[in-house]
Order: C-alpha cells, then sequence, then structure tokens
C-alpha cells in the first residue's frame, strides 16, 4: 500500500509500511506492520519534503528510529550515590592536600632544624664535632695554651722551672754557680776568714791577738793561769767544730742544708704536697671542668643543657603543628557546616539563579550570543516576569535573532511537570523558540537524567559545588542552539545537517547515560578507580565530539 499524504497543514498523513518489502528488526524478531495517521504540521511538512515512495518510507522509518532511540535514553537513570560519592570523594581530596600542605610545612621545618641539629649531619653538630673533636679547634687552643710539650704553659714553666731556668740553676746543688754553691762559697769564705781571724785572735805567735794579750794580761795581772786558759780555749773552738754536732757551726749547716731541702721538695713532682704537684692537680682539674662541660655523657654538662633545651623547642613545635591541624579540621567543619545551612536559606536558591546566568553569559561571549538576565522585568505577557534569563543568537549565527529563554530552579519538591509548564509560559513570556530549564542537583526530582530534550526544551541537573557538572549545562545550551537553529531550517540539504545533529544529540544523552555503568564500580572503588577514571574520561571525551559535531553543523547551515 502506497503512503498517502494530504498536502493541507491540518489534514491526516497516512503511511503503511508494505508487506513485500520486511526490514530486519533490531533484535532479529520478525517485521512489524504499522500504519500511522500523522497530525503533527511540522512531522507532515517534513515527508512532503520526500517524493512518495522508497525516499519517503526510508525517511519516516528514519525519523522513527531517532524517536524510539531518544525515547529509550529518556528511560536511563544516572546513579544518584554516585553523585554524592563523588562528591565525598572530593572533600577527601581537599582533606589529602591540605594534609600534604601540612605535612610539606613540617617537612621544611624539620628538615631547617635537622640541618642545623642532626646529630649525624647538623651544621651545629658539625661545629660542635670541630670544637671537641681530637685535634679539633678545641683541643688545638687547650694543647697550645696547655699541652706538654709545645704549649704556652709548658714553654712558661719551662722557661722559669724547667732544667735550663735560672730558678733551677740557682738551686742545683751541681751547679757552681747556684745558690747552694753561692752561699757554700760565701759560707766557706767566710767561714775561713773567721777562722783565719779566731785563729790570729787566739794564736799566741799573733802578738796582736786576743789571747796573747789576754795571756799577757792575765799573767801580768793574776800570775800562771796557763792551763785554766787552754780549757776556756778548747770550749771556744769546739763551738766552730763540725765534729760536734751542737756547735754553732754544725747548727748553721744544719740550717742550710734544711733550707735546701725545702725548696727542693716544693719543686718536686714526687711530693703531693709541693707547690708544682699542686699547680699540676689545678691544671688536671681545670681540663676535666672543661671536658665534663662539652660532653653529652654528663647530664649537667652545658652541651647536655643545650640539648636539652633544643629537644624542648623541637616538641613545642610539633604540638604547636599538632593544634595548627585540629583548627584546620574544625574550620573545615566549620564550613561545611556553614555550607549546608546557607543550602537550606532562600538566599542560595538566588545565588543558584545568579550562578547559572553567570555561566550562561560567559558561554554565550566564546559564541557571539547575547545573554542577559530577565528575571526583574516583565514580558509579553502583562505583570509577568516568568524568565530567568534570555540568550539571543548573534548575527553571525545560521539563525541571528533566535532566542533561547532559560529557568533556573533550586527548590525542594519542585517537580519536572511544573517545570515543563513553566518553562512553557516563560517561552511565551520572552517570545522565545526553545527553553533551557536548570534543575539544583540538591533539589532536582529523583530519578532524571542529567541532560535530557523534551520537544523544544532542553532541562539540566547542574551543582553549584561540583565543577564536573559545567558540562552538563554547556552541552544543554548548545543543544538548545542547535534547536533553534533546526527550527529556522529552509532546504533539504539543511534538512540532512539536522538530521546528524539529531543523531549527535542522541549520542550524547547515551553518553551522559552510559555513566550508570560506573554505579557497579563505585561499589569497590579502591579495585576501580582506574577504570571509572578511564570510562569518566571517554565519556567526556565523545561528549566534547559531539557537541564539535553539533557546532560544525551549525556552522556549515550557517554557509549554507
Amino acid at each position: 500500500m502506497s503512503p498517502q499524504i494530504p498536502t493541507t497543514p491540518n489534514s491526516v498523513a497516512r503511511q503503511t509500511l508494505p508487506p513485500d518489502e520486511p526490514r530486519p528488526a533490531s533484535n532479529g524478531s520478525a517485521t512489524l506492520r504499522l500504519e500511522l495517521a500523522v497530525h503533527d504540521p511540522e512531522t507532515v511538512a517534513e515527508l512532503e519534503a520526500f517524493a512518495a515512495g522508497r525516499d519517503r518510507e526510508d525517511f519516516a522509518l528514519k525519523a522513527l528510529r531517532i524517536g524510539v532511540l531518544a525515547l529509550r535514553q529518556a528511560r536511563g537513570q544516572l546513579d544518584g550515590e554516585t553523585v554524592r560519592r563523588e562528591g565525598d570523594r572530593l572533600l577527601g581530596l581537599l582533606q589529602v592536600r591540605l594534609e600534604d600542605h601540612t605535612k610539606v610545612v613540617h617537612d621544611r621545618v624539620s628538615h631547617t632544624l635537622k640541618d642545623y641539629f642532626d646529630p649525624q649531619s647538623g651544621r651545629f653538630q658539625d661545629r660542635v664535632e670541630r670544637l671537641v673533636k681530637k685535634d679539633g679547634e678545641l683541643e688545638q687552643v687547650l694543647r697550645r695554651q696547655l699541652g706538654q710539650d709545645d704549649s704556652e704553659l709548658s714553654r712558661t714553666l719551662s722557661r722559669h722551672f724547667g732544667d735550663d731556668s735560672e730558678l733551677l740553676k740557682w738551686l742545683n746543688p751541681d751547679q757552681s754557680q747556684g745558690l747552694l754553691g753561692a752561699l757554700r762559697g760565701v759560707l766557706d769564705e767566710q767561714l775561713l776568714s773567721q777562722r783565719d781571724h779566731v785563729l790570729k785572735q787566739f794564736s799566741l805567735d799573733n802578738k796582736e791577738g786576743a789571747l796573747f794579750r789576754f795571756i799577757a794580761e792575765l799573767t801580768e795581772r793574776q800570775g800562771n793561769l796557763t792551763e785554766d786558759l787552754q780549757t776556756r780555749i778548747d770550749e771556744v773552738v769546739k763551738q766552730f767544730s763540725l765534729d760536734e754536732e751542737n756547735s754553732a757551726l754544725s747548727r748553721l749547716v744544719a740550717n742550710v742544708e734544711r733550707a735546701q731541702r725545702t725548696i727542693t721538695n716544693e719543686f718536686s713532682l714526687d711530693q703531693d704536697t709541693s707547690a708544682l704537684s699542686r699547680l699540676k692537680k689545678m691544671l688536671e682539674n681545670t681540663n676535666a671542668t672543661i671536658e665534663s662541660h662539652l660532653s653529652l655523657d654528663e647530664e649537667t654538662s652545658a652541651l647536655a643543657r643545650l640539648k636539652r633545651e633544643l629537644l624542648a623547642l623541637m616538641e613545642g613545635q610539633r604540638k604547636t603543628n599538632q593544634v595548627f591541624q585540629e583548627e584546620i579540621k574544625l574550620s573545615l567543619q566549620e564550613m561545611i557546616v556553614r555550607k549546608k545551612e546557607a543550602g537550606k536559606s532562600t538566599r542560595h536558591g538566588l545565588e543558584f539563579e545568579e550562578e547559572v546566568i553567570q555561566l550562561l553569559v560567559l558561554e554565550s561571549q566564546k559564541t557571539g550570543d547575547l545573554a542577559e538576565a530577565t528575571g526583574s522585568s516583565t514580558g509579553r505577557i502583562k505583570n509577568c516576569k516568568v524568565g530567568d534569563a534570555v540568550i539571543t543568537l548573534g548575527p553571525d549565527t545560521v539563525a541571528p535573532g533566535g532566542r533561547i529563554v532559560m529557568e533556573a530552579k533550586e527548590k525542594a519538591g519542585y517537580q519536572l511537570t511544573e517545570a515543563v509548564e513553566e518553562l512553557a509560559k516563560a517561552r511565551d513570556n520572552r517570545d522565545a523558540q526553545v527553553g533551557l530549564f536548570v534543575f539544583s542537583r540538591r533539589t532536582a526530582p529523583a530519578g532524571l537524567e542529567p541532560l535530557f530534550r523534551r520537544g523544544m526544551d532542553v532541562f539540566v541537573i547542574w551543582d553549584l559545588d561540583d565543577e564536573s557538572s559545567d558540562l552538563y549545562l554547556r552541552t544543554g545550551l548548545t543543544l538548545a542552539r542547535a534547536l533553534v537553529v533546526q527550527q529556522q531550517k529552509q532546504n533539504e540539504a539543511q534538512t540532512a545537517d539536522v538530521v546528524a545533529m539529531e543523531i549527535a544529540i542522541l549520542d550524547i544523552e547515551k553518553q551522559i547515560n552510559s555513566l550508570d555503568e560506573m554505579i557497579g564500580w563505585t561499589k569497590t572503588i579502591e579495585g576501580h578507580s582506574g577504570k571509572i577514571l578511564n570510562k569518566l574520561d571517554s565519556v567526556r571525551k565523545a561528549i566534547e565530539k559531539q557537541v564539535a559535531t553539533l557546532k560544525e553543523k551549525t556552522a556549515e547551515l550557517k554557509g549554507a
């Protein structure tokens, strides 16, 4: 049966598929015979554009297939749990980056402190080691000042008390020019002098001597006292004899020897109480005190106290960093609470509308269109302000002056039917050919796809806080522009391009709905994270490719 298409706009077009030309179904079932009565003027006009017969039947079958695919895609759903989990993943990523920043700050402080105070490679430890190590700077200073061989102290002591010193030369009994030698010489000289003098005084040969005069006087005065005088002379001689222990000369020699022994003992290291031994002990005590203050083994040493103070300083820094981390966590929690409270307020809905308009203004500038907010002004209908924004296609497009009206809602309980009615009223009020309705993800009705089309209206679900959802809004704006171009097509060549545009739109919807495959993957997010990222990337590239196709076809329509 050949198709019969009335020529008047209000006529009914009837299309019957010939039974003698069966076309296999996609699922391998038997051919289904349909007899269709077409009442839609636009559809009738499209069918009349083809010659009756096989061309018109092929076009009708293609249009029917596109419609079936569109309806099938419209029944798909995007798992809300996937969106929530992606939001949680972004919050977790923010937390990880904050923790990484805290770790970087901690590592930098630790690295700086380690650079100065590390026990193995720190600059302070290196400086201390250079001071206290064997042959170090401190040891070299002490060796130069207090060493045994070539120090200032050793040279000073050697110069004043050494074997070649003037003191020991004077105190050395073997030195003829020493103190003892000088004393002995003086004593010998004096003793000899005194002895000669005394002997002369007591010599009878010396007529001037005391003894001769004394004897002469005694003889003269008292007679013969020779025997008694000899006795007295013998006593005097005994006082100057070394053979007598109690003689004056023996006592003088004993005193000199005792003084010599005292001087020798004071400059001997064999005597613990000698002056030189006490000086040695004093130097050893000073050296031990210095070593104890520069040792980490002594708890009371200056170096040990410095180490404890540095450790206390590092511990305080660690506690300060920990308190800072806690404050960051509290601040994040407060931000989340404030965000939730703001989401419940009326102002948040106005902010949502303003952000949608701002994004549409930016996207329209890229394509040469004009987007303006109209929510505060009335439209064609008296006292009616329905229609939040209007996008007017630019003069360089295929459909210059074409208008798209946009409505944005973030209102709990707002249903799709209400959105359809409000968008129809907005198209009428703003004299627009196509409507674009933007739901907020937090208040969108359950079961809606993030992007779908209903006649001349495009519906998008957008999240103010998720930049990844901007792709849906950009794609929705591109679809709306394509619908404006489609409505103003003029010739058959343009019709073929519009069919390609329809296929591109359906493929975009298919790619968006393929996100359902990730529902199962998110249940084992750790094992399939790479698969999810790859799938998201492929879906995004496919959507961008189809959007580019729409733009290309729009440009071709413009050239035609």
